[in-house]
């Protein structure tokens, strides 16, 4: 890629199946597998493995997400995010990044910073192709 492109990705979470993470015991850290469908910016759908510690009011995550869709221009294939966050109020720490050499298809090249953002519709990727 020459020129950086921004894809916006709405999204909705369409499972959530709990995971053992084996030699880890506790209730200090959990797991799930992630599924999602992608609605609009990028259509398609991913799988991603969801690891988090703390409580609903203020916890951190970690994820590895593969993301197969189409975009509006008609290009198409598969791509691997990693991404995290301290969700709790007032913190702005979310980070994620393409993953290099992930991609397949037309996204074979794709690699830069993804953050997932919410507004009042919910949630969304951004992804800066660079």
């Amino acid at each position: 890629m020459t020129e950086t492109e921004t894809i916006t990705a709405r999204f909705d979470v369409t499972g959530w199946d709990p995971a053992d993470l084996a030699g880890l015991d506790g209730d200090w850290v959990g797991a799930v597998v992630m599924r999602k469908m992608y609605t609009e910016g990028l259509t398609g759908e991913s799988v991603a493995h969801f690891i988090s510690s703390g409580t609903e009011e203020s916890r951190g995550y970690l994820a590895a997400e593969r993301i197969t869709g189409t975009l509006g221009d008609g290009r198409s294939g598969s791509f691997t995010v990693h991404h995290g966050a301290l969700q709790h109020p007032s913190d702005d720490s979310a980070f994620g990044y393409i993953i290099p050499g992930t991609g397949t298809g037309d996204f074979a090249e794709f690699a830069g910073p993804a953050r997932i953002l919410h507004d009042d519709r919910g949630a969304y990727f951004v992804f800066t192709l660079a």
